[in-house]
Parts: structure tokens; sequence; C-alpha cells
């Protein structure tokens, strides 16, 4: 048993054991960064959208269903993840720069959030240019929530967005909770359907402004029994 006695097979032993470490660590890296083990989301109905309980932002708050947004002229949506975030309020402002492109086509741009914390909400309006409701039951984050957790914080793309929204002069904080991921949907009116979802996959993964006003054009505004006769 001498050799253990011999500092050569120490050293190599501490080596090999620090070289497994490192690529234990190496390959963990690389998986954090591919979709592997992401979350996949599920596919909302537009069933299931219409029945969400949404209510207003006011003193004495009004609840009314979901589809109440969209039903006569359809609707771009912004589930938001966190109102403090400064990666949401990036997304939100280039949903807002859309906004007179949405009006001309009689579209209206509206935004959810899941918790009312103090003043996160106000210090959010001045990016998002819609009207903004709860929805406490996070149904808009569904119909299976997902999480992304510190895994986030490995990840080069949300490094890249963290970079990208402070270059563009965005800051935030952290109140509220903010590992449930959001999203963006466009609906048409009545029975048309959903005609984009967006599931953000990471922090920051933001939708792709072509896509929302493609999908806006697509919508077809209800027109009233008077008016098809």
């Amino acid at each position: 048993m001498s050799f253990l006695q011999d500092p050569s097979f120490f050293t190599m032993g501490m080596w090999s054991i620090g070289a497994g470490a490192l690529g234990a660590a190496a390959l963990a890296l690389f998986l954090a960064n591919t979709d592997v083990f992401l979350p996949k989301p599920q596919k909302a109905t537009l069933e299931y959208l219409e029945d969400i309980d949404l209510k207003t932002l006011e003193k004495e708050p009004v609840a009314f269903k979901a589809k109440a947004l969209w039903e006569n002229n359809g609707a771009v949506i912004m589930a938001v993840r966190r109102p403090g975030c400064f990666l949401c309020r990036e997304e939100a402002a280039d949903l807002s720069s859309l906004k007179p492109k949405l009006d001309e086509l009689g579209i209206p741009l509206y935004a959810v959030v899941k918790e009312h914390v103090k003043t996160e909400v106000k210090d959010f309006q001045p990016y998002f240019k819609g009207e903004i409701f709860l929805d406490e039951k996070k149904k808009f984050y569904g119909p299976e929530r997902r999480k992304m957790m510190f895994m986030g914080f490995v990840r080069l793309g949300v490094w890249y967005n963290f970079f990208r929204a402070r270059s563009g002069g965005f800051s935030g904080n952290l109140e509220g909770e903010g590992f449930i991921l959001g999203g963006v949907f466009v609906v048409g009116p009545g029975k048309q359907g959903i005609l984009l979802e967006h599931r953000e996959k990471e922090f920051g993964d933001k939708v792709n402004l072509v896509s929302v006003l493609e999908a806006a054009k697509k919508i077809k505004p209800q027109t009233s029994a008077s008016e098809k006769k």
C-alpha cells in the first residue's frame, strides 16, 4: 500500500476529481442553455381564454369575463410576467409602439397582471399604452403555468436580453412574483379564435412585433345584424 503514500498519486487523484467536477459543471451549463429542460407550453383554446375572470384596477373593481376584451373588435393582449421587471417594461414599450397602427385597424391593446403590488402597475403604465386588468387566478399564464427559476440566470440568452434592455435605458425593481412566465396573444372577435400565441420561454423572450401586426391584420371585426342587412 506504499503507493498511497506517493504524493504524485494523491495529486493525480485530486486532479481527476477536479476535472470530473469541471466536466460535470460544463455539461450542466451546456444543457441549461438548450431548450431540453425548458417547460413546454400547453396551447390555450379560445374557450379557455373566454372564461377567464378579470377585474379592473379601480378602487371598486369591476369583474368581467375576458371575452369582453375581444368579442367585437379582437385584441392584442400582453400577459405581464412582472410589472417592475425591466425586461417586461421593454416588451411593453415595444408593443406600445404598434399602438398607432392598431388604432388604425380598430384593434385595442390590453395587458393583464397577476398581482397588484404597491404602485407597480401605476409605474408600469408609462411603458404600456393600453388598459391593464387583474388576472388573480393567473389563467392567462396557463393552461399549465410554467416557471423559470434560477436556471434563467445561467442562460446566455437571458444575459443577452438583460444587456439589450439595459442598453435601451430600461430599469426596474424586484417587487412581486417574477418566475411565472408570461406571453402575448392576438385574438380575433367572436369565434375567429387565437391568431397568435407567444409564450415566453425565458426571461426577456419578446414577441416578434412583425408577427403581432400580421396577426392583427387578419382580424375581421364583428358586424351587427343590422349591418348585414
